[in-house]
């Protein structure tokens, strides 16, 4: 099996920054209603750009970053709830788009916790060989979705795209996966599609509105057991332990729920890089987003141990143990 390393990060969030104090002259809330509840401040929402408009931006970033020619990216593997169309792809899209016609192409549908699900995947094709460079990418035009009537969603959540390539290494960047489902829970973060309407179906037939509604006390008590489990578990059977991790990156959902997995851990806050106020729930986006943040600031170094680790609609969740090789 081979080993596998990131080799480069790129990122996209539309310019249009909206604030707290901007919903409330749409939706009965406020700054401090918003802030107090998630640690959200602002939000980028897309003002025209598709989801596959924001990955192909990020993932031209990760190209650049890497000094990579799109020809030798032979997958893409792109994570997210809102894509363009039902078919083709998102992946498909961006590949046109970025000119990457030697790649095989698919998306991962595992909601918030879709980056950690593709990246997992990916790394799967290049440990085995099927796969040298692999581009994998988070991407959310979440607010296409929302209600913007209801106060419960529409504040919480925002656009965005992230990307990382991965390639087969000597050193090995890709230490362990953990990842898991519960679908149990399927209703706690529900976003239907087309429903079943025909000329065959008997009685009333009506279109569905493809809003997210979300369970918000069910999925915080969720997130707040999981997130300090996948962490636990990603590093069992390993030689490191949490005092080893220099940063634990999760899925930028809710302040309230990561002060809730930091305590569990009985780790400080400063262990966990946060960048929700500036960006809110992006879905998929977030981790791939906050990793390529990290990198602009300095914040990593080659030898760092990191833990990606989310948590979303499926219920899905899971995490990665990596070390940092740029």
């Amino acid at each position: 099996m081979n080993n596998v390393k990131i080799v480069a990060t790129g990122s996209y969030a539309p310019e249009r920054s909206v604030k707290n104090s901007e919903l409330s002259l749409i939706v009965d809330t406020s700054d401090e209603w918003i802030s107090s509840r998630s640690g959200i401040k602002e939000r980028r929402i897309s003002t025209g750009e598709n989801t596959s408009e924001l990955a192909t931006k990020a993932a031209l970033k990760a190209l650049k970053n890497g000094n990579i020619d799109p020809l030798d990216i032979d997958l893409i593997v792109l994570a997210t709830t809102s894509p363009d169309t039902f078919t083709p792809s998102t992946a498909c899209l961006v590949q046109a788009a970025i000119g990457a016609e030697n790649a095989t192409c698919f998306d991962v549908s595992a909601a918030c916790s879709g980056f950690i699900f593709a990246l997992n995947t990916a790394s799967k094709f290049v440990m085995t060989g099927s796969s040298k460079t692999a581009l994998v990418i988070g991407a959310e035009v979440l607010s296409k979705i929302l209600n913007w009537e209801d106060r419960s969603t529409c504040v919480l959540f925002g656009d965005g795209a992230g990307a990382a390539i991965i390639q087969k290494s000597e050193e090995n960047g890709i230490i362990s996966c953990y990842t898991g489902s519960d679908g149990t829970k399927a209703k706690a973060i529900y976003c239907p599609a087309t429903g079943v309407v025909n000329p065959y179906v008997e009685g009333k037939k009506e279109r569905v509105n493809s809003f997210v509604s979300m369970q918000g006390k069910e999925v915080f008590k969720f997130a707040a057991k999981i997130i300090p489990k996948s962490v636990e578990e990603v590093l069992k059977d390993t030689k490191y332990t949490i005092e080893d991790i220099k940063y634990i990156v999760p899925h930028q959902a809710n302040i309230r729920i990561i002060e809730a997995a930091a305590k569990r851990l009985e780790i400080g806050m400063d262990k966990f890089f946060i960048n929700l106020d500036k960006y809110g729930n992006t879905s998929a986006a977030t981790i791939p987003l906050a990793l390529d943040e990290m990198v602009k600031d300095g914040l990593l170094e080659k030898g760092d141990k990191i833990i990606i680790v989310g948590f979303g609609g499926g219920l899905t969740y899971g995490a990665i143990l990596i070390e940092w090789l740029i």
